[in-house]
Formats: structure tokens, C-alpha cells, sequence
């Protein structure tokens, strides 16, 4: 039998309140809402919590609340899945690629102060795999150059995770977590989104449905007041978060799995052959959450032999997302991103997650040295 590269996580306790919820008679934004986003802002610190119908949502949410239109500039990542960089085109902006760290994925502080230009109108920064970026570096750039940039912190990868003992969630602008099927904790399909600021909280309420303010008075409970500015249908309903309640309570016990499956494959696999993920050899104390446990190999053709090594010991690994820049529809955005050749070519993650019992942790360590002995 396949050990899986993920394994999606529904806690039992929910059976009961869900199906108290599917027959309540309410099952739209309600209740339920309400009480998963006061859970999460008591978890993360930071009580201006949106809770939306999917992270890619909370992208475009943020960009839109950073202002970002047609004609400005946001330096991202290509290194990510290409729903974090969709919202970019579809406001209408630029998209500058920043290049990567090789050793980390993750996007490089110092290429991003050589993009920003007066265009620049926001920076968007994946935490690949669970590890926080540089935070601090980055920031700072933000801050230093042009009043108004934006920092939009994409941690879908990364919810339980910390930066220089900081909670992610409390550091950026805005922080995007997922809560689609195989993340660390799942409403189904949905996300997060935290402001820092309470205005542009009060702000993303009433966008993420239509900016309809739903907690004023009406005359008529089905018809709204007048709308001030164009929103979306981007909100969560109570089936969703009735999950998530549930999911959450369980949130550090997965993460906790997580990252003690991560720290052991970093304690016996052979670093010597492989570049492996250690939150230990960072260069700034951080926590991941490890969502995934990326390995690299010395190059192209050894990775694309591993990969096949271990399906056919069957273990499922991935490279899980390819570089974006690729695709045609960010051919106008195309550059030279060194980092980002070196990493793709040699990345691969195996399985890290809650599920992996201590026979099955050890096959894949086993087999990960096996392959580097042969080599």
C-alpha cells in the first residue's frame, strides 16, 4: 500500500455539530461564522480575522484592500501554486518576479529592494512549506522606500507557525491562511484573512459579500441599504466553519505531528547527499509548521530518479507546485531568476504529515538513504 503525500484531517467530534448545523434551518454566514472567526483571532492574537471561501480569496481581498489596480506593480513570487499569483492579474497589476533563496525557497529580501521602483505597490511573500521568510528584511524594505507598500504574507503552507517568536498572522499587512482539503486543519474548502489594521478589517467585511454592511439596520431584512463600494461573494457559511471550530481545537496536536515528523527526517537523513529543511539552520529563528518536507537532491537527474525510487517503494512524492513563470499567462512577466532554476531542478517533498506512524516514518527515511548510498 502507497504511503500518500498527505492525508486530509476531519476530527470525529464534528460529526454531532455538523449535522446540528446542516438542520438548523441556517446554514449561510451566521452563527457559526462568527464564532470560528472569534476562535481564530483568540488563537492568533489578532481578532481582525476574515474568514472567506477560499485563501485565493483572501489574496484578491488583500490586494484589493492595499489598493492595488491597473497600472501598479506587486513583486511576488513564481515559486508557489499559481492561485497565489491569479489575484495579481485578475486586479489588473503587474506581476516583477523576485528571485529565491536555493537553499529555502523562499523569496529573497535583497532581490526584492532591487525591484521596488515607484510602481510598486505591494510585495507578496510565500512561506514555502510552513518556514516564515524574513520578515523583518522585509518589512523594513517596505517601509523604507515608499509609504504606502504593502506586505502580503501568503501562509497557506504555514498556519501554527513562528517568526522570531512572533505568531504568523500578527506580522504582515495582511496573512493568508488555507483551509482547503490536505492543509494542516480543513473547513472542506475555505480561508483566512488577517488585517493588521482594524479599518482595513471593517473594510474587507464589507467586500468579502457585495459591501453590503450585513450588521446594520434595515427596513427590510432581505434588502440592503445603499452599498458604498462594489464588493464580492468571497464569505464563508456556517457548514464551513462548523468544521473549522472542530478542526481547530486540534490545530497545535497536528502542527505538533508536523514539525516532530519534520525534526526527526532532519536528524537521520543523510545531509551530507541532500539539502534538507531545518528551521535549526536558518539564518532567523523561526518555527515551521512543515506542511511540507522539501528535500533537494544535487540536481535534475537525480531528483527525477529519486522521484521514481520511491514510487516504485511506494511512497508518494512531489515537487507538489512548479515555478508559475512558466505559464503562458505570465509570459509578460518573464526574467532571469537564477535561484528559482537551481531550486526547481532539484526540489522534491516526501511525505511529513499527521498520519505517518513511526514504521512508516522510517521506511521513507530508510529509502531517502538507501538512494543516497546508491549514489
Amino acid at each position: 500500500m502507497t504511503i500518500p503525500l498527505f492525508t486530509v484531517f476531519m476530527p470525529k467530534d464534528v460529526d454531532s455539530p455538523l449535522l446540528n448545523t446542516l438542520h438548523s434551518g441556517y446554514i449561510g454566514q451566521g452563527a457559526q461564522v462568527k464564532e470560528f472567526e472569534s476562535k481564530l483571532g483568540e488563537r492568533f492574537c489578532n481578532e481582525n480575522a476574515l474568514t472567506l471561501n477560499s485563501a485565493t480569496s483572501g489574496l484578491q481581498l488583500a490586494l484589493r484592500l492595499a489598493n492595488v489596480g491597473p497600472g501598479d506593480e506587486v513583486i511576488s513570487t513564481p515559486m508557489t501554486c499559481t492561485a497565489s499569483n491569479m489575484p495579481i492579474l485578475a486586479a489588473g497589476a503587474k506581476i516583477v518576479w523576485a528571485d529565491i533563496s536555493p537553499q529555502t525557497g523562499l523569496i529573497d529580501p535583497l532581490d526584492i529592494e532591487r525591484k521596488i521602483n515607484g510602481k510598486t505597490k505591494a510585495i507578496l511573500c510565500v512561506d514555502w512549506g510552513g518556514m516564515p521568510c524574513d520578515y523583518d528584511a522585509i518589512m523594513d524594505i517596505a517601509n523604507r522606500y515608499r509609504y504606502g507598500i504593502k506586505v502580503i504574507q501568503d501562509s497557506a503552507h504555514a498556519i501554527g507557525s513562528q517568526y522570531r517568536g512572533r505568531i504568523v498572522g500578527t506580522i504582515a499587512d495582511y496573512t493568508v491562511f488555507s483551509f482547503q482539503a490536505i492543509k494542516h486543519i480543513s473547513t472542506v474548502d475555505g480561508g483566512v484573512l488577517f488585517c493588521k489594521s482594524s479599518s482595513d478589517y471593517h473594510r474587507g467585511k464589507l467586500l468579502r459579500w457585495y459591501g453590503i454592511d450585513r450588521e446594520g439596520e434595515r427596513r427590510d431584512f432581505r434588502c440592503e441599504e445603499d452599498i458604498l463600494e462594489w464588493g464580492y461573494k468571497f464569505h464563508m457559511n456556517d457548514i464551513n466553519a462548523t468544521i473549522g471550530i472542530a478542526a481547530l481545537s486540534h490545530l497545535d496536536s497536528i502542527v505538533g505531528q508536523h514539525r516532530s515528523h519534520a525534526l526527526y527526517y532532519s536528524d537521520v537523513i543523510n545531509p551530507s547527499y541532500y539539502i534538507l529543511p531545518d528551521e535549526r539552520d536558518m539564518p532567523y529563528q523561526a518555527e515551521s509548521s512543515y506542511w511540507l518536507y522539501t528535500i533537494q537532491l544535487p540536481n535534475e537527474k537525480s531528483r527525477v530518479s529519486f522521484m521514481q525510487f520511491m514510487k516504485d517503494n511506494d511512497v508518494m512524492v512531489s515537487q507538489v507546485h512548479a515555478r508559475n513563470d512558466t505559464h503562458s499567462a505570465f509570459a509578460p512577466f518573464r526574467c532571469n531568476l537564477p535561484g528559482v532554476n537551481q531550486f526547481v531542478d532539484r526540489q522534491v517533498s516526501i511525505p511529513v504529515h499527521w498520519n505517518l506512524g513511526d514504521p512508516e516514518l522510517k521506511k521513507i527515511a530508510d529509502l531517502c538513504n538507501r538512494f543516497a548510498e546508491r549514489k
